[in-house]
């Protein structure tokens, strides 16, 4: 208990912790070594996110007309409750609207409710899997992806998947449903996701197993909209 342990020896130090009694020096330190450990296990969580924007923040979300976000609801799902009720999140727009940085700050508000949370671009999943595969440790790697409360999947459906690929991913998908939440950041609204799956029963129970379990917000990028990329000075990919 290093911490409490620092704030003993301060106390020591502090001729004014003298007047105090002993119960409420005792109490002083056992709130010190909580707060230590909470402030630590929230460092762990989001470093253990991996989040592409750490400093996505609700309070920071731009509400300018040509986004289309509802504030009200955006709020309302920073509380976390669709993950308590093992929902989805659809998060659609084009290119540079903000999906990742939404994304990012509803991940943060989940780690701050001590959710485990993974962030994840579809790709680098794929490419997860597929080593996975061939190492033969892939029933230990879903497990990983399984367990997560809040699963953020990036750039989904950017670019068509491998049959291989859409089995792995649907397995993912197929155990995560109903017992936890995942949020996809894609620029197709789930009509386009067909297209991007090899084999049309894949598809269908992929999509099966997202869609009617999910919230859709739609970001719009208004022509007098900047770029959410120039809006918080990041580089273009």
């Amino acid at each position: 208990m290093s911490a409490m342990a620092d704030a003993y020896e301060i106390q020591l130090r502090d001729y004014s912790m003298h007047e105090l009694t002993f119960e409420q020096r005792l109490t002083l330190l056992v709130d010190t070594e909580y707060t230590s450990r909470i402030n630590n296990r929230l460092k762990r969580l989001i470093h253990g996110a991996g989040f592409d924007q750490t400093y996505a923040s609700i309070a920071e979300i731009d509400y300018s007309p040509g986004r289309k976000l509802n504030r009200e609801y955006i709020e309302q799902l920073s509380s976390c409750e669709y993950i308590n009720q093992r929902n989805n999140l659809i998060l659609m727009g084009p290119t540079g609207a903000g999906k990742s940085y939404l994304a990012c700050a509803l991940g943060m508000e989940a780690c701050k409710r001590f959710y485990k949370v993974k962030y994840v671009r579809l790709p680098e999943l794929a490419l997860d899997l597929s080593i996975a595969r061939s190492e033969g440790t892939i029933r230990k790697v879903r497990k990983q992806y399984e367990k997560f409360d809040l699963l953020i999947l990036d750039e989904w459906m950017l670019v068509p998947l491998q049959e291989e690929e859409a089995k792995e991913i649907f397995e993912i998908i197929y155990v995560r449903h109903k017992n936890s939440s995942t949020i996809f950041c894609s620029q197709f609204a789930p009509a386009g996701w067909y297209s991007k799956i090899p084999q049309e029963t894949i598809a269908d129970a992929i999509l099966d197993r997202i869609v009617h379990s999910s919230h859709m917000i739609e970001i719009g990028n208004g022509k007098d909209s900047k770029s959410m990329r120039e809006v918080y000075g990041l580089k273009q990919r």
